[in-house]
């Protein structure tokens, strides 16, 4: 997207999340304050803007209305760094459930990328000259530049050459190399710049884009990971890293594969990754969000307290202080949680926001409820958003040379059999939909690709008859004992 986020109206941060998701206008309305607030906070005086908290919300209501989807269409629409973690995974194993400040680690870690493309993308208009010297070096081999001899030949001569230190033998090589030299003029200058100029005018034209040409490559060292507890996981070779020469590999390419490679080699060259760690903490700290799924899982009712449910109050309490705001370690230094955005969203069925342990009831001050879908959303949920089901079906068998067609009527009918199946069996919200689709397209996508049949037209009394046995009045079986 073009505009920044921070820079969108709340107005204009609903009209977006409107195009893939359907009603939920208050939770979408929530959001989109909470994220403006972050743009105005900015905007204050250092003092004030160390006293103002983020409000953080709580999502409600059942499975399939949209609470994850509105997370995740705006960790597409975000600059800022997004994490969405399940809270179920910290109770996995009774007590020993995954470390609860990992989700601050892997926000940092979102951080450090946002913020490395940001730097690279700043570097690519320098990198890309630089690649293109090396790609016609690479072509025209006798014209390399003369920077360097080369990569140290023996175990221990990268010690020896960085100590200046030079053998008598290659001493004596070099003297006879500049005698030979100065014996035997080079050919005119001239003639071999024009010679490269066309080279790179070829270049430059797309004429040489499937030339393989060999290039030498920054090998990236492999790490082996090492648990350090509260440190995350820190890679062994990074400790030992800095101490050895950076081993260099050769690699037959084509021309256009080469570029892509020494560009991005290039890029990371050219940026101080000092600094790129030092923004990427304070973008975490300042702008982090914290998407919590499945709140309502680590909640408990008041009545019983043993077994598992110790273990959920336990995950609560760890939750607590990171969203209270305290200081968690990372492996590029310590990140401070008071600013990060956190937003909580589970389908509260059988426990409620008041089983939560009142200490983190009150870190969630705004309280939304997602209401349930009926019929009219179904059938916009099936048309209107940018990404709707029917559309991605259609496109799916197109691929296949079918081109499926849904008349109205159809549409209405798969709206209300979605809504009945809802109700009359388990309520799982949009993803009923998808059920009803996949059901009514199998004998179609099944028989493809048929060479006679180049159309499908799926009428009411198509989609009645896929589900004549399915919908039917409430079962009475069920209820004889």
């Amino acid at each position: 997207m073009a505009q920044k986020l921070y820079q969108m109206t709340p107005k204009e941060i609903v009209e977006e999340l409107d195009k893939y998701i359907i009603g939920q206008d208050e939770a979408k309305k929530s959001v989109a304050i909470a994220l403006r607030n972050r743009y105005r906070r900015s905007l204050l005086s250092e003092e004030m803007r160390e006293e103002i908290t983020p409000k953080n919300i709580l999502m409600m209501g059942p499975t399939g209305v949209g609470k994850t989807e509105i997370a995740r269409r705006l960790a597409k629409l975000m600059d800022a760094p997004f994490v969405k973690v399940e809270a179920t995974k910290f109770t996995e194993v009774g007590y020993v459930g995954r470390d609860v400040d990992s989700m601050v680690r892997d926000l940092v870690e979102a951080s450090m990328r946002i913020t490395k493309q940001m730097r690279l993308q700043e570097k690519y208009d320098i990198a890309d000259k630089i690649a293109e010297e090396r790609i016609l070096e690479a072509i025209d081999p006798n014209r390399k530049s003369s920077s360097g001899t080369g990569a140290p030949s023996g175990p221990f001569d990268f010690i020896l050459n960085s100590g200046g230190f030079k053998s008598q033998k290659e001493q004596y090589e070099e003297q006879q190399a500049e005698k030979r030299r100065q014996e035997n003029e080079a050919p005119p200058a001239s003639d071999d710049d024009l010679t490269r100029e066309q080279i790179k005018q070829q270049l430059r034209d797309g004429k040489l884009e499937e030339q393989f040409i060999e290039i030498e490559i920054t090998e990236a060292p492999k790490t082996n990971n090492l648990d350090l507890g509260n440190e995350g996981m820190v890679a062994i070779g990074n400790i030992f890293g800095d101490m050895m020469p950076k081993k260099k590999k050769k690699r037959k390419v084509k021309v256009k594969d080469a570029r892509k490679l020494l560009r991005e080699e290039e890029a990371q060259n050219l940026i101080d990754m000092d600094q790129v760690e030092e923004e990427a903490l304070e973008n975490a700290e300042q702008n982090g969000i914290i998407f919590i799924d499945e709140i309502d899982k680590i909640a408990s009712g008041s009545s019983y307290r043993s077994g598992a449910d110790v273990s959920r109050e336990g995950v609560q309490r760890d939750i607590l202080p990171i969203v209270e705001g305290s200081v968690i370690n990372t492996k590029y230094g310590p990140v401070k949680t008071d600013h990060i955005l956190f937003i909580g969203a589970g389908a509260f069925h059988t426990a409620k926001p008041t089983d939560l342990i009142p200490e983190l009831q009150g870190r969630f001050p705004i309280r939304v409820e997602l209401e349930n879908l009926d019929k009219d959303t179904f059938l916009k949920i099936l048309t209107v958003p940018k990404n709707a089901l029917l559309k991605q079906h259609t496109a799916l068998l197109e691929t296949e040379g079918v081109k499926i067609t849904f008349t109205d009527d159809a549409i209405d009918e798969i709206a209300n059999i979605a809504f009945l199946m809802n109700e009359q069996t388990e309520n799982i919200g949009a993803r009923r939909l998808h059920t009803i689709l996949e059901k009514l397209l199998e004998d179609i996508s099944y028989n493809l690709p048929d060479e006679e049949q180049e159309s499908f037209t799926i009428d009411r009394e198509y989609v009645k008859e896929k589900f004549i046995e399915k919908i039917h009045p409430e079962d009475l079986d069920r209820f004889i004992l």
